[in-house]
Formats: structure tokens, C-alpha cells, sequence
């Protein structure tokens, strides 16, 4: 190795650019390049042309500094392995009924079907020699595109397999009529100090020595977009020895490359996501406070499955990074995380990249698109629909536009789609004329702005309090309700009373609030009667346990019960901090052990009950715990055993059998009774602002037969 080789490998941090060996090669012999045996200080100018060039790529093209970032990171920190999608993942759906059915029968908040098989990006990129990356707005393509050069500059060591000189080409570039690639490759070697940059740069396209990265096809002004494709795909029919990686969004790509594979890539799955946070949070003050891991962990609450939801996008991933960084927490109100994450889709993301805005959004200001959206998002949600046929949205917006004075008149329906698709994502064609918000979060956002700029407050409470599908919209709502939500949970609790509209149920809540009312127990007394609640639901499981397998159907009640288990446990959860509140009885009755001793002994403790006597009770429960049959025993032994421990529970607790044993749909009423009480209580959380007179009304009130 001569002393410039070995410089050269210190010069690079050891990384093994592989552009010295095709610059001249082993024992300083050249590739014919130039024809002629190098003299010491050519090859020197070469070395310090090719040291260059590796810097200039890292600094231009391997660092992140997006969406307002106070200081750039390298891209190889945060970098997370990208997939793309099987060709088996391109669904062809006969309706959109069949569309809407197969993503409910998903049961996911997400779109992109997670069965098909993924393929791992590095993989593909060294199998294909011509290679389209596909996909939205931030997911990824550029960073990808970009990386497979970073790998390309280590060699051997890299990850990428061909040894290429990698040129990054930004196709947003193309901007006057006058294109020519050959010429944009050879300015890159110029401006490093190549001697005879255009010659080389011939002799390495003839000799198949580039990896050519063509970034962006979607950037392309419109009026240069046919030139640019007719003048790549003639560059590539001309140096075919080389290979090419090109990127554009999914919705601006309507022909195919002669050549080129078509790659589409898949969403981040939950290992992406969680390394892509480990990744972002690297810096030692990070590791040691485990920041990734909180806000990891932070991100699987189910109170933030719809900020979840955007993670799946690299770009919003990086959104939620920032903001936890800063805050260390995502937002209880959040409508204000999704309200940023639309503008960063709607406006700054286009800015950060400098792309140029069509026409279209010359009239078509921010807050006018969002006014639309949003009656897009809402039509569709009041339908229980997600997915919407090209020309109804169409309709639409011609409309919103024919109706609006402040509106541009002159702008054509279908283009505004088409801008909406390609430029931002925020509309996403899933079939051929068939589209759906990119991110169920954004349309369930949308659809609270429209309820709140439109004043359908009353009708959301009225028609949609207890279907769980609207649950992120009430929220929503009452983010958004910057003057205060008193008036939305006033109506919520007026709504969730009319449930209690049995003598069986009243006769229930009455009870709980005699059971408990003035006890010594420091909690707040809606969580007294909650925990009183839980108790009676789950010796009523028991009871419906037991008849359950004296007819021999164990699902009987199961899902009924679980309902009003689940909502009354959340109630009380969260004014009564307690382990008690998770198991109560349930799991003791139905498996007839010894844990009914020790619930009891927890309640005790509590003091949430008046007038029990827990001593006595106690007694009795280490009496029948000698008596429990085992699984040997016949089901009518264990039946007799099961009616038994129940009734010593209602006896000590002052129930009778008649309260407790609710019919399925009395069972259904009370859960969402319950559903909404504690809807009430999410958005009083979520909301910006409460009058505390208000909520303390509210909270008394709450879990109380109205006017008892």
C-alpha cells in the first residue's frame, strides 16, 4: 500500500470507498480512465477529489434536519431498516363495500394490511439493478435512497454489494427545459476537484461503474415532468450497465419505467418503531435516563393508540420524537399533537423540502383546505364510511367551492384531489378511484374540527355518545373547545342518564350509594360507588357463572358482563389507586378459590363500605374454603359450592340475587351507561379548559340515580 493509499484510509474514518480502487486501483495502477500511468501529484489531486467526495455526500446527503429540528442528526444514527411491500400486497377489490369489509374484519386502526409478505429494502436494492421506490409523503423513500449511497461509499464493508461510485441527484432540479443527466454527474465530480470531470464521468457510465439516485420523481415541476421521464428513461437505455435507484410518490406515478421493478414501501411495524426511537433517543444523557424505553412505553397506552397509529410513517415518527423530546410526554389534549401532525402534511413538510407548489394552492390557502377536509372526513365518519369513490370526492369539493365566495371559482375539482394525493397524502388512493384518509387519526381529527367550526355538538352527544367508533372524536372535540367543554359534558351526562330508566338499575346505583355513602375510606365518593359497583358486577358474573354451566353454555352472559365489568373497573381506576379494583371477585368466583379471602381483606382496608362486617364474612370464606370441590368433582357439586359462596357475598354486602341478576340487555344498558360516564371522564381530561364548578357538579352527580 503507498503512503496516499494509506492516508486515504485514514482520511475516511476507515471507511473502504471503493471509488479509490476505481480511480486507480490496486498498486496505484489506473482503469484506463485516463488512459495513461498517473503521476504522484495527479494521483494526489485525485485522492483529495475522492476525500472529498465522501464528505460532500455525508454532509448533503447523510444528515436529518427536519421539522424544526435545533440541530441535525447523522441519518446512519437514526437510520431503521426499511421493507417494501410483496407484489402480493396490491389487492385487487371489486367494491368498496368489499374494501370497507376486509379492513373492519381487520379490526386495526390501520390501513395497510399487515399479512402480506415483506421484503427486507437492502436486499431488493442489491437484487434489482433498476429499482422505483414507492410510496406517501414521509415514508421514507429519500432517507432509503440516500442510505443505499452511504452504504455504497463503505465498500466491502457496507451493506450494499456492488461496487459503484453512488450520485445522488435531486430531481426537484430539473426545473428549466434543458435537462441533461450526464451533465448533473459530472458537476457532482467537479465541484469535488476531479481532473476531467465530464471525461470520467463518461468512462464510468460506459464502464457501469455509478449507482445513479434519482430522488423525488414527484418534484419534478409539471411542466418539465415529460421531459424529465423521456430524458431518464433514455439515460438509462444508454449506460444499461449501471444500476439506478429512483424514488416518487405513489400517487404521482402513473406509468411504469421501462426497466425498473416497482417497490412499494410498508409502513414501520412495531420493531421499526420501537428502533427507530431507541435510535433517535442514542446520546449517552438519553441511554442513561432510558428515554427511549419511556417513550416506547409511553407510546403502547392504550390512551395513545391513534398517536401510535401516525408512528407507523416515518416522517410523523419523527414528529412524535421531537415532541416527546421536548415535553417528555405526548399531550393529554390531543387534538393539539394531530393538529400539528396535519399542518406538518399540509404545508411545513412541503416547505422543509422546497418543493414547488402547483397552482392550485395559489387559491387554495391552508385554511381554507382544512375547512374542506374536513367536510370530506365528516360526511364519510357520519356514514360509517373510510373509503370514498374518486368522483364523490370530486363532487364534493366542486361543490365546497361553488358554495364558498371566498373560494377560487377557476380551480378544477379532480385536480384538487390529485394535489391533495401526490403533494401532501393526506388522501390516499387504496384501489383504482377509491380513496381514504391516509391515517384513520386524521379523518377522526377532521371530523371533530368540522362538529366544532359547525356547532354539532348537541347532535354528536345525542346520536353517537355510546358507540365507542366516535370514542377519538369526542375526545377530539373536546381538545378543541378552546372556550371551555362545560357545555359538552353537560349534555354527555344529561344523555348517559337516560340509560338508568329501570326500577332494576336505579335499584343498583341506589345501593351503592347506601353502601357507601360517608364511609372513612379517603376517596372521592364517585369512586366509592364505582368500586361498590364492581363488587356487585362481578358476584354477578359468578351468579351467571353458575347457571352458565347448569345449561351447559359458558358464554352465556359473558360478553354482557364483561362490558359493565370493564367500564365500572375504569371508573373507579381512576379515582381509587388500588390493586383490589383490577381482580375484585371475579376471578375468585368463577374458579371457586381462597383469592375471595384475600379481596376481602383489601376491601377492608379501603374502607369504602359502610355496616359490613368483614370480620364475619372472613370467617365464613375460611369455612367454605375447606369445602371447594376440585375438577374431578361433578358440575351439579360445583354448582351447589358456586350458589353458595354467592350467596354468602350478597348476604354480606346486602344484595339479593334479584339486584344483581341482570338480563343481558339490562347488563348491555348498564355497560354503556358506564361507557359513557367515563367517556365524560376522558374528556374532561382531554379538554383545554373546565370551569372547576362545572366538574364538581358533574362528579357528584355521576354514578347517581338522577332526582333520587
Amino acid at each position: 500500500m503507498t503512503g496516499i493509499e494509506s492516508l486515504a484510509a485514514q482520511a475516511v474514518s476507515g471507511l473502504a470507498v471503493p471509488i479509490f480502487q476505481i480511480l486507480w486501483g490496486g498498486g496505484g495502477k489506473v482503469l484506463g480512465i485516463f488512459g495513461k500511468t498517473l503521476d504522484e501529484k495527479t494521483r494526489e489531486i485525485i485522492f483529495t477529489a475522492s476525500k472529498q467526495y465522501v464528505q460532500n455526500y455525508e454532509e448533503r446527503h447523510g444528515i436529518l434536519k427536519v421539522l424544526g429540528m435545533r440541530e441535525h442528526v447523522k441519518l446512519e444514527s437514526v437510520y431503521t431498516a426499511v421493507q417494501f411491500l410483496g407484489d402480493d400486497a396490491i389487492r385487487s377489490f371489486e367494491s368498496i363495500e368489499n374494501l370497507e369489509e376486509v379492513y373492519r374484519q381487520a379490526r386495526s386502526r390501520r390501513f395497510q394490511s399487515q399479512d402480506g409478505k415483506k421484503q427486507v429494502g437492502i436486499k431488493v436494492a442489491n437484487d434489482k439493478q433498476y429499482l422505483m421506490v414507492l410510496g406517501g409523503p414521509g415514508a421514507g423513500k429519500s432517507t432509503f435512497v440516500r442510505k443505499m449511497g452511504l452504504e455504497a461509499l463503505k465498500g466491502k464493508k457496507g451493506g450494499f454489494k456492488h461496487a459503484c461510485i453512488p450520485v445522488f441527484i435531486e430531481l426537484k432540479r430539473f426545473a428549466s427545459s434543458n435537462i441533461n443527466i450526464e451533465t448533473f454527474i459530472a458537476e457532482e465530480f467537479r465541484i469535488c476537484g476531479f481532473p476531467s470531470s465530464d471525461k470520467f464521468t463518461a468512462k464510468a457510465l460506459e464502464e457501469g461503474k455509478l449507482l445513479i439516485l434519482l430522488d423525488g420523481l414527484d418534484e419534478v415541476p409539471t411542466k418539465n415532468l415529460t421531459e424529465a421521464i423521456s430524458e431518464i428513461q433514455n439515460f438509462v437505455d444508454k449506460y444499461d450497465q449501471n444500476r439506478f435507484i429512483a424514488s416518487c410518490r405513489t400517487a404521482a406515478y402513473r406509468s411504469a419505467f421501462r426497466r425498473f421493478s416497482d417497490v412499494a414501501m410498508a409502513d414501520f411495524d412495531d420493531n421499526q418503531i420501537q428502533q427507530f426511537i431507541y435510535n433517535w433517543f442514542h446520546c449517552e444523557a438519553d441511554k442513561q435516563a432510558k428515554t427511549g424505553d419511556k417513550c416506547w412505553e409511553l407510546l403502547q397506552k392504550p390512551e395513545h393508540k391513534a398517536a401510535k397509529e401516525l408512528a407507523h410513517t416515518p416522517l410523523l415518527l419523527t414528529f412524535l420524537c421531537l415532541f416527546y423530546d421536548r415535553s417528555q410526554s405526548f399531550s393529554d389534549n390531543r387534538s393539539v399533537l394531530y393538529r400539528k401532525a396535519l399542518r406538518i402534511l399540509l404545508e411545513e413538510w412541503a416547505s422543509e423540502k422546497r418543493i414547488l407548489r402547483d397552482e392550485i394552492y395559489q387559491g387554495l390557502h391552508t385554511e381554507l383546505e382544512e375547512i374542506l377536509l374536513s367536510e370530506i372526513a365528516y360526511t364519510g365518519f357520519e356514514s360509517d364510511r373510510l373509503f370514498f369513490l374518486q368522483r364523490d370526492i370530486v363532487q364534493q369539493i366542486k361543490t365546497f367551492l361553488a358554495s364558498n365566495l371566498n373560494a377560487p371559482q377557476h380551480l378544477d375539482g379532480k385536480s384538487v384531489l390529485n394535489a391533495i394525493a401526490i403533494q401532501q397524502g393526506i388522501l390516499v388512493e387504496r384501489a383504482e378511484d377509491v380513496f381514504s384518509f391516509s391515517h384513520l387519526t386524521l379523518q377522526e381529527y377532521l371530523t371533530a374540527q368540522y362538529i366544532d367550526d359547525h356547532r354539532q355538538v348537541e347532535k354528536l352527544v345525542t346520536e353517537h355518545l355510546v358507540d365507542e367508533r366516535w370514542k377519538e372524536v369526542f375526545l377530539l372535540v373536546a381538545g378543541l373547545m378552546r372556550g371551555g367543554a362545560d357545555d359538552l359534558l353537560l349534555l354527555m351526562e344529561k344523555e348517559a342518564q337516560k340509560y338508568i330508566n329501570t326500577p332494576k338499575l336505579q335499584a343498583l346505583l341506589n345501593w351503592a350509594e347506601h353502601v357507601t355513602a360517608g364511609s372513612p375510606g379517603d376517596f372521592k365518593p364517585v369512586g366509592k360507588r364505582a368500586v361498590a359497583l364492581i363488587n356487585a358486577n362481578t358476584i354477578a358474573i359468578g351468579i351467571a357463572h353458575a347457571y352458565a354451566m347448569s345449561i351447559g353454555d359458558t358464554n352465556a352472559y359473558a360478553d354482557a358482563y364483561a362490558c359493565t365489568y370493564m367500564n365500572t373497573r375504569d371508573i373507579a381506576i381512576t379515582y381509587v389507586s388500588a390493586d383490589v379494583i383490577a381482580g375484585a371477585y371475579a376471578n375468585a368466583i368463577v374458579n371457586a378459590n381462597a383469592e375471595a379471602i384475600d379481596y376481602t381483606r383489601q376491601f377492608e382496608q379501603l374502607k369504602i363500605f359502610n355496616n359490613i362486617n368483614f370480620t364475619m364474612l372472613i370467617a365464613q370464606l375460611e369455612t367454605l374454603k375447606a369445602l371447594i370441590p376440585d375438577d374431578k368433582q361433578p358440575n351439579e357439586v360445583r354448582w351447589v359450592f358456586s350458589k353458595r359462596l354467592q350467596q354468602t357475598l350478597l348476604n354480606a354486602f346486602k344484595l339479593s340475587s334479584e339486584m344483581v341478576n341482570l338480563s343481558k340487555e339490562e347488563a348491555m344498558v348498564l355497560g354503556n351507561y358506564l361507557y359513557a360516564n367515563y367517556l365524560i371522564i376522558q374528556c374532561k381530561q382531554a379538554a383545554v379548559r373546565v370551569s372547576p364548578q362545572t366538574w364538581e357538579a358533574i362528579e357528584a352527580r355521576m354514578l347517581l340515580v338522577p332526582g333520587g
